[in-house]
């Protein structure tokens, strides 16, 4: 498992200081009918808004 996961999403409740993200876990989805060729194809579930 990745030791240091990095976000740039700072809305989120998850983000840390120096884009990194805190969650407990990760959970990232294809929207593309589980097809995805790139990382514009995917979403990151794990996001919540830190409002």
């Amino acid at each position: 498992m990745a030791r240091d996961v990095m976000c740039e999403v700072n809305s989120c409740k998850y983000w840390a200081a120096g884009n990194q993200c805190n969650a407990s876990s990760i959970y990232v989805v294809s929207n593309h009918n589980d097809k995805a060729r790139n990382s514009a194809e995917t979403d990151c579930k794990t996001f919540e808004s830190k409002i």
